[in-house]
């Protein structure tokens, strides 16, 4: 199973993530759309969502970072930020791959830094949709394909019931019918 998050709904440019932007407050707002605008610019076939209420970043369907917004601070965060290089030490988190960077108004911060660990972390995407043999742009991939109707009532219909349901003693099948079904079916020609 792959360890990155694919999100096919993701499009080029999402009016759902502007509106987002624009709804920070304002001393938060100028980092959240500076750093977002950063992994817009990173690549070509770089599409965007809301993903858990924050702009995600993706290469082709496949998430490599988010902005999030907080009461007093701005995360700019990296899905795979467990193996990116970070010799200035910005990421903190503790996680099995994620890894964040935390901004803070009035603070200064190493932007030539995070702008690397930006690029690295849309590299290394790339990187892992070719090892997956996966294509960068959605529009090439396949199409996944719609389950008919009857599929899909027949999915969400309930298991039939064994007739034998209910009577103390079971057979030793998994269809839960008394042992005398058991000897009766292995009579049967």
């Amino acid at each position: 199973m792959s360890p990155l998050f694919h999100f096919p709904s993701a499009t080029p440019r999402d009016p759902a993530v502007d509106a987002w932007l624009r709804a920070r407050p304002d001393a938060l707002r100028p980092l959240a759309q500076r750093w977002f605008d950063a992994m817009r610019r990173c690549d070509a076939h770089i599409r965007e969502l809301l993903h858990d209420g924050h702009p995600t970043a993706c290469v082709g369907d496949a998430a490599f970072g988010y902005v999030n917004a907080f009461t007093a601070h701005v995360n700019v965060g990296f899905f795979q930020g467990a193996d990116l290089p970070d010799p200035s030490g910005l990421l903190e988190g503790s996680g099995k791959r994620m890894r964040h960077v935390k901004l803070r108004p009035d603070e200064a911060l190493d932007e030539a830094a995070l702008g690397a660990l930006i690029e690295a972390a849309c590299v290394d995407m790339k990187a892992r949709l070719r090892a997956e043999q996966r294509p960068l742009s959605p529009a090439t991939a396949p199409t996944p394909t719609v389950p008919t109707a009857r599929s899909a009532a027949s999915s969400r219909r309930r298991p039939r019931r064994s007739r034998c349901r209910g009577r103390a003693t079971r057979c030793a099948r998994s269809c839960g019918r008394r042992p005398s079904h058991d000897r009766a079916r292995r009579r049967r020609p």
